[in-house]
């Protein structure tokens, strides 16, 4: 992955290096194993809080190290992608869509409580808002919160959750108002309270290594000071953390197609047909210069998107724009590597199958293709 000047400088290049020796020391060894387990160890949380790649954006007086600093959170999760196995990096990095809004706008004892102990490993956070009724529609969401004394009494159900399972810490979109994006709040659940059970881990077609889950509330009660930010005001925090997340999808998108495209390039240099390497012959090498250059187009577009991030602009439409199409040509880049690699690239013991498999859920995640496209519209004044 080169190292442009333009996004990164040298200090970006120590991130990378840090977090790509993690990745070779402590997963690339065992990730195949935790991939047919469908887990992986909850000691890794801690190694990569102990390594500091959690706390990566975050500020220092909680444990973080670089805050502010998006392009080392982009240099970073790119690196921790390398080891192949989305499933893993989301499950891993599930506190950075649960715990902004909680660093953003908990109450200063709840913040002081909660933000150090994900960060270091020993707390597990993940971000609760997709129901079984409807998932990219957040305005519509059901689960009901009603304020009761010192608690809210918290009604309802939770689906697809990240690091569902295993979190200690969830941040809950709930409805403590009228219907629709005004009737919104954000709750912090902590695992254990009267009420809140968790599901069964959910089969995936892809993102084996992570846990998903489905949570209930049964008249939950939670503490009212476990509101995060303003009362029905919890939608604009939402779309805000969607945001980032967006970019980190586009970011995995792009990550997918790269090593695809790597092993297709090693695929096509060893593998001989006809008495000659199979990258020889000019329908497989015009095939990889396209793939290449899709890739190159869609990493530059997002790069871009992240620098307006970082000097504060809003990019509303051109995140969603890069969400897009980063998944687009994932998706065309990882087909066009299984064709490449033929049978063998229906094999299990190949990672463009696993790649196959994984991308498949970045157009969906974080907003659906089609949601983005009506934000997109929306932002053209259609």
């Amino acid at each position: 992955m080169p190292a442009f000047q333009e996004y990164f400088d040298q200090s970006h290049q120590l991130v990378r290096d840090s977090v790509r020796r993690f990745v070779e020391r402590e997963i690339l060894p065992h990730v195949a194993d935790w991939e047919e387990a469908e887990s992986f160890p909850r000691e890794l949380y801690l190694k990569a809080g102990a390594a500091g790649i959690l706390g990566i954006g975050y500020p220092e007086q909680f444990g973080g190290s670089h805050e502010g600093d998006l392009f080392a959170k982009v240099a970073a999760s790119e690196e921790l992608m390398r080891c192949g196995s989305g499933g893993l990096v989301a499950g891993l990095g599930s506190l950075d869509i649960g715990l902004p809004p909680i660093l953003k706008w908990a109450r200063p004892e709840v913040r002081d409580r909660v933000v150090p102990q994900v960060l270091s490993g020993e707390k597990i956070c993940a971000l609760a808002v997709t129901e079984p009724s409807g998932g990219s529609d957040v305005a519509s969401l059901k689960t009901r919160a009603v304020r009761d004394g010192d608690f809210y009494r918290v009604t309802g159900s939770k689906t697809f959750i990240t690091s569902g399972v295993r979190a200690d810490y969830y941040t809950v979109a709930v409805r403590t108002g009228g219907d629709g994006f005004g009737g919104v709040s954000l709750l912090l659940i902590e695992k254990g309270t009267p009420g809140f059970t968790v599901g069964r881990q959910l089969k995936k077609m892809g993102w084996w290594a992570s846990d998903t889950a489905e949570l209930f509330f049964d008249d939950c009660k939670v503490p009212v000071d476990n509101l995060i930010g303003v009362e029905n005001m919890g939608f604009a925090g939402i779309m805000a953390n969607f945001q980032s997340e967006r970019l980190a999808l586009a970011i995995m998108a792009n990550m997918t197609a790269e090593l695809a495209l790597e092993e297709s390039l090693s695929w096509a240099r060893q593998r001989e047909a006809f008495g000659k390497p199979i990258g020889k012959f000019q329908v497989l090498k015009h095939r990889l210069a396209e793939m290449a250059t899709q890739l190159e187009v869609s990493r530059e577009f997002t790069y871009r998107q992240a620098a307006k991030m970082a000097a504060g602009k809003s990019v509303i439409k051109e995140i969603s724009m890069a969400k897009n199409f980063a998944t687009d040509i994932a998706d065309r880049i990882v087909y066009d590597a299984v064709q490449v690699a033929g049978g063998m690239g229906y094999m299990r013991e190949s990672l463009v199958e696993r790649l196959y498999r994984d991308n498949r859920i970045l157009s969906i995640g974080g907003g659906t293709r089609e949601v983005m496209n009506e934000i997109i519209s929306k932002q053209m004044g259609l």
